[in-house]
C-alpha cells in the first residue's frame, strides 16, 4: 500500500516549495493586484454573457408559397392636402387596388405640422337637395334617383349617383375627368370645395396594407390614378405638386428584437421642379425564434432611391413610389442559451490565462531588476 502511495506521490504536478524559500517583492504585489482586477472584470463579463441569450444566424432558401405581406407605414407630406392624396397598389400578377381607405388613417396638418383633423375615411361634404337626374331634370319627391354619367354610360340603364361613380365610368372609357366643377355629383359632394379649402395643408398617412408576396409597388400619389397600358395616370392635376415627404416608419411585417428599418426617419425635400420619387426595395424574409421557441415571421429590407424629374417627356406621375421585390434567401435568427460547461470552461480559461500571463510579467520584472541591480553593484551603472 505504501509503495502505491509513493508512486502516486511522484505523479504530483504541483510540487510544494518551503515558505522559507519564498521571496515577496513590491512589483509582484502590484502585478498580483492588477491580475486580480482583470480576472474579476472578465469574470463579471463572462457571467453576464452566460445569462444573456446568444443569437444564431442561418440562411436558407425561401420555399414558402401563397403568403401575404403586411406593409406598415407612417409618412408625412407637408405640402399635399389629404383630399388629393391617395394610396394605390399594383403587382406583377395583375392585382390592383386604387385609393385604398380601409386600415388607413389620414390626418390633416396645418403649416406648422399640427393635426387639424384625423379620419379613416375620406372627408365628405354635404349633399344639396334635389340632385340632377339622368334625364336632365331635378329629383322630385317620390322619384328614384339615377344620376347621369355625362356620356360615359355603357348602357341606357347605367346610373352614376356619386362623383366616384362618374370617375369610374370615365376611367373605363379611358377619359380624364379634368373639370370636376361641371359634374353635379362632385359639386354635391363638395369635392372641389374641399380641394380649395385644404390648399396649403399637409397630410400624414398612417396604417397598413396587405399585398401578395410577389413583386409590385405601392405609391402615394396626388389625385386618384387609373391603370391603363401599364402606366399609372393621374386624373386630377393642378400644376406642380410638392412631394416633399418624411418617412416616420416603414416596415414589412411584425417587428422583432434587433430589427433595423433603414427608411425610418428618412426625409426628402423636393427641388424646384416636381417629379416622381422612387424607392427600390429588396425584401428579405426573416424568421426570429426567441428563447421560448416562439416564432416571429417578418421581413428585413434594403433600399436604393431615385428621383425622376417632371420636366421630361412623357411626364411621370408625381408621387412617392415604393417598388419592392423579394429575395430568394430567408434569414433565420434563433436565440440560444449558452451551456453551463461552456461557461465553466471559459472561467477556467480566464483564471488560468491571466495567472500565467501575470506570472510571466512578474518574472520578467523580477529578473530584470535583479540583473540591473547586479550591474550597478559592479559599477557598470552609476
Amino acid at each position: 500500500m505504501e509503495s502505491f502511495l509513493q508512486k502516486l506521490k511522484r505523479l504530483d504536478a504541483y510540487p510544494k516549495v518551503n515558505e522559507d524559500f519564498y521571496k515577496r517583492t513590491l512589483s509582484g504585489g502590484v502585478v498580483t493586484l492588477v491580475a486580480a482586477v482583470v480576472m474579476l472584470l472578465l469574470f463579471i463579463s463572462e457571467t453576464r454573457s452566460y445569462f444573456y441569450s446568444a443569437t444564431e444566424t442561418k440562411l436558407v432558401v425561401d420555399t414558402s408559397r401563397g403568403e401575404r405581406l403586411r406593409v406598415n407605414f407612417d409618412i408625412t407630406f407637408p405640402s399635399i392636402p389629404c383630399t388629393l392624396l391617395s394610396v394605390d397598389t399594383t403587382d406583377i400578377s395583375g392585382e390592383q387596388h386604387h385609393d385604398i381607405r380601409h386600415d388607413i388613417e389620414k390626418r390633416r396638418l396645418d403649416s406648422h405640422s399640427n393635426v387639424i383633423e384625423a379620419r379613416r375615411e375620406g372627408i365628405g361634404g354635404t349633399k344639396i337637395e334635389r340632385p340632377l337626374q339622368k334625364h336632365g331634370g331635378r329629383l322630385d319627391k317620390g322619384e328614384q334617383y339615377c344620376g347621369t354619367c355625362y356620356g360615359a354610360e355603357e348602357s341606357d340603364e347605367q346610373c352614376c349617383n356619386s362623383c366616384e361613380e362618374v370617375r369610374e365610368a370615365y376611367k373605363k372609357k379611358g377619359w380624364a375627368l379634368t373639370n370636376p366643377d361641371l359634374i353635379d355629383q362632385c359639386t354635391r359632394e363638395d369635392f372641389v370645395e374641399r380641394v380649395k379649402t385644404q390648399q396649403g395643408e399637409g397630410c400624414n398617412v398612417r396604417g397598413f396594407i396587405d399585398v401578395s408576396k410577389v413583386a409590385g409597388n405601392f405609391h402615394f400619389a396626388p389625385g386618384k390614378g387609373f391603370y391603363e397600358s401599364n402606366i399609372d395616370v393621374p386624373e386630377l392635376l393642378e400644376g406642380g405638386f410638392n412631394i416633399t415627404h418624411k418617412i416616420n416608419k416603414l416596415s414589412f411585417g411584425t417587428d422583432f428584437p434587433g430589427v433595423v428599418n433603414p427608411l425610418d426617419g428618412a426625409q426628402w425635400t423636393q427641388p424646384a421642379s416636381d417629379g416622381t420619387y422612387q424607392y427600390f426595395i429588396k425584401v428579405v424574409p426573416t424568421i426570429y425564434t426567441d428563447i421560448r421557441g416562439h416564432k416571429i415571421h417578418s421581413n428585413q429590407f434594403s433600399v436604393t432611391e431615385h428621383f425622376r424629374d417632371g420636366n421630361i417627356r412623357p411626364k411621370p406621375q408625381p408621387g412617392v413610389f415604393f417598388f419592392y421585390d423579394f429575395s430568394p434567401i430567408k434569414v433565420i435568427f434563433t436565440e440560444e442559451n449558452r451551456s453551463l460547461l461552456h461557461y465553466l470552461t471559459n472561467l477556467c480559461a480566464i483564471v488560468g490565462g491571466v495567472f500565467t500571463v501575470s506570472g510571466i510579467i512578474d518574472s520578467f520584472i523580477y529578473h530584470g531588476q535583479k540583473a540591473l541591480k547586479k550591474k550597478m553593484e559592479l559599477g557598470k551603472y552609476r
